[in-house]
């Protein structure tokens, strides 16, 4: 019984850690908008912002297949523009059982600065999109000094964010791919701005 007690209490403590951690995390977040010359938002814009509730199960193992063959090529922004990008890899993982593969990309002029030289990019669209999150779709940023030995990467959808184009016109917010859509509703991460 003892042990029972013991065994709950330290569950009890890992989950309000991990809570802890991401309400640290998502105040880190609100507070890069407010350092940022081109912040879509001010300080005030800020208590608009709405998350779902942080879920462990949102944060998923992904296997990594490298491609370095892949070529360059311009991924498509919300303003007409293009940026430079390669694939990096394809991440698979599953959730629910149920299997899923991203594209993971690089920016080709962020490599050239020291640091963001191990950034990796990660947009995707999902069913919440234009229901409950923004209908652009969301991003995540991934580090390839976060790859195992095993060539495993954790995907966590609970640090998916939007880009600024959720909140304001003028911005070059890079399209995800129709290879990044998923087919389920990703109820995870920031949800859509409650703001003008």
């Amino acid at each position: 019984m003892r042990y029972a007690i013991l065994a709950l209490l330290f569950l009890i403590g890992t989950a309000l850690t991990a809570q802890t951690d991401y309400a640290a995390y998502r105040e880190h977040y609100k507070q890069e908008f407010l350092t940022e010359p081109r912040s879509p938002l001010t300080a005030a814009d800020t208590a608009y912002l709405d998350f779902f509730d942080p879920k462990s199960e949102w944060a998923v193992t992904a296997r990594l297949v490298l491609t370095p063959e892949s070529p360059a090529f311009g991924l498509p922004t919300y303003s007409g523009q293009e940026r430079p990008y390669r694939q990096f890899g394809l991440l698979y993982f599953e959730i629910e059982g149920k299997p899923y593969r991203l594209c993971v990309y690089q920016n080709l002029k962020l490599i050239n600065n020291e640091q963001y030289k191990n950034h990796l990019f990660l947009p995707f669209k999902d069913h919440t999109n234009g229901e409950t999150t923004y209908g652009g779709g969301r991003y995540i940023d991934l580090s390839s000094a976060d790859i195992q030995p095993d060539n495993t990467l954790v995907i966590d959808f609970n640090k998916c964010y939007n880009p600024w184009c959720a909140y304001s016109d003028g911005y070059n917010c890079p399209i995800p791919p129709p290879v990044n859509h998923l087919e389920l509703p990703v109820e995870a991460g920031e949800r859509m701005f409650k703001g003008k």
